[in-house]
């Protein structure tokens, strides 16, 4: 259990949150979502004590423990793979570490004696003989091979280091864990692994996460920053996002009965309260959300884009042929006799442990690079848009503002009135339509980028991971504008939910060909769970 009393953040004029006052309790995972800026992540350093709050205070009780999360993927690299899992539970790594340096003394007296017994004592209350193969299990359940558990960690790849410190966090069974952003980097198994753990997990976790798949099959409850609050509610992230758009609807339509609506949310609340993510929490949880009314749900404060992609032309029944594509780069074979035939309708995610392959692909079959052997044919009837992982490149120009940048991107209507219109829509309004395109935000940038290619009038979309930087309203409006789409796509994202919802054809780049099947993502992963 975790106490907040009356906590309060301000840096300078802008107020993240104040007088928060929360009891995060045992047996439930808690989603922290809010706004780019919110102070999600602040909050989380608040309850770690890696920085002070400007009121309250942070209660945690004598003798409980808090595990976090680290994002410096560097800190230990001249340490062992092993060694740095267990220094996750600090006081059971010292320990081990002061009585072994005892019992390596050349002149062991009585009383190092007395104090290794000691030792001995309390590392056995900490399950301390077991350290190394909780350890390692975990290692194991994450996909990181017992051949590294030896290594040093400076011998790792950045996905195998983000998945040694998550470990590390999840070692020794800490009372309080805080996650954020757990998924990043981690292939589809170690997510699936690392979501079962939490669902069984007994004690406290407040976890933030930009994967709404994530949020939730782990969480009971969601604490939404804003308004300058921090407020719970109970349920996973779907029920919270559909709960606070019909309050949102409500608000909007004062004129209609509140019986009706509060009769909609009753019959939501019960549909939802069946489907509960920790099974010996259901009957508590359904009690939670029966006794819900809808004055206890604000509508949210936070914007949606408007992101909508709107071909100029139908595309015809031959749209693209890919045949035996071969490209090597830097030694490294990354395609390998590529061939596949897109056709009319097809949404197709593009998936494999390879980022560069995918990415090399389609870079490809936009131009940018020259295929080793083989061919690749658009069809007349196709135009195409395409978003690239790395967007450095389109910023670069010495445009004054946004709607300068924006206008190159803008065949028909190049007034002001249009452009500044069009970028209100995608959260560029008043002042912000002024920026500087250098001195964007990495999701600013995301957003200017889908800007371009609504107003390309393309029906065939490339977009190469266009859910990094963006926040969770951006994603969901992405992800909405990309199911409406009447066009066909190719795409890659570790959002499971995004791939789920859009996609209705995989494409898995092997070490040899491709997997192509006319399937759901949930399909293709039931199939690789069964191979194993």
């Amino acid at each position: 259990m975790i106490n907040v009393t009356d906590v309060s953040l301000r840096f300078g004029d802008q107020k993240l949150f104040e007088d928060v006052n929360i009891k995060f309790t045992p047996g439930n995972c808690y989603g922290l979502i809010g706004a780019n800026g919110a102070g999600k992540s602040t909050f989380l350093k608040i309850l770690s004590g890696e920085i002070d709050s400007q009121s309250g205070n942070v209660h945690l009780p004598p003798g409980h423990r808090m595990a976090v999360l680290k994002q410096d993927h560097f800190a230990y690299e001249s340490e062992h793979v092993l060694e740095v899992v267990m220094s996750g539970h600090e006081r059971l790594f010292s320990v081990m570490k002061e009585k072994d340096e005892i019992y390596m003394k050349p002149d062991f007296s009585d009383e190092d004696g007395m104090k290794a017994a000691e030792l001995e004592g309390e590392f056995a209350e900490m399950n301390g003989y077991e350290a190394e193969s909780d350890a390692a299990v975990l290692l194991k359940g994450l996909g990181i091979d017992e051949t590294a558990h030896d290594k040093k960690m400076a011998e790792l790849t950045g996905g195998e280091k983000v998945k040694v410190l998550l470990a590390q966090a999840l070692f020794g069974n800490p009372d309080v864990l805080l996650l954020d952003e757990p998924t990043n980097g981690l292939d589809i198994e170690a997510i699936q692994w690392l979501e079962d753990f939490l669902i069984n997990f007994d004690n406290t976790v407040i976890v933030v996460s930009h994967d709404r798949h994530f949020l939730n099959n782990v969480c009971t409850h969601i604490a939404d920053v804003d308004f300058g609050k921090i407020q719970v509610y109970v349920g996973n992230y779907d029920f919270w996002y559909e709960s606070s758009q019909l309050a949102l609807k409500m608000a909007q339509e004062q004129n209609k009965k509140k019986e009706e609506k509060i009769k909609e949310l009753e019959a939501f609340v019960a549909r939802f309260s069946a489907n509960a993510s920790k099974s010996k929490q259901a009957t508590s949880r359904k009690k939670s959300l029966d006794k819900i009314q809808l004055d206890d749900i604000k509508p949210s404060s936070r914007k949606y884009p408007y992101i909508a992609f709107k071909p100029e032309r139908e595309v015809g029944n031959d749209l693209l042929t890919v045949d035996g594509l071969t490209k090597t780069i830097d030694g490294e074979k990354l395609l390998d006799n590529v061939s596949f035939t897109l056709k009319k309708d097809d949404k197709v995610a593009l998936v494999g442990p390879n980022e560069n392959a995918k990415t090399l692909l389609m870079q490809i079959l936009m131009g940018e690079v020259e295929p080793d052997s083989g061919s690749y044919k658009w069809g007349v009837t196709t135009s195409q848009s395409y978003f690239p992982k790395d967007n450095t490149a389109y910023f670069q120009r010495n445009d004054s503002d946004l709607v300068d940048w924006l206008r190159q991107y803008s065949p028909e209507d190049q007034t002001e009135t249009f452009l500044r219109g069009f970028l209100g829509r995608m959260l560029f309004s008043g002042e912000e339509a002024k920026k500087k395109p250098s001195v964007l935000s990495g999701g600013e940038k995301v957003r200017c980028m889908l800007s371009k290619m609504m107003l390309s009038g393309a029906n065939v979309l490339l977009l190469d991971e266009p859910t990094n930087h963006l926040d969770l309203e951006s994603i969901t409006a992405l992800n909405n504008g990309l199911v409406n789409f009447k066009g066909s796509l190719i795409f890659t994202t570790h959002d499971h939910q995004f791939n789920q919802s859009i996609a209705n054809r995989i494409i898995e780049i092997r070490d040899q060909g491709v997997f192509d099947k006319e399937i759901t993502y949930n399909e293709y992963i039931n199939l690789k769970v069964k191979a194993k």
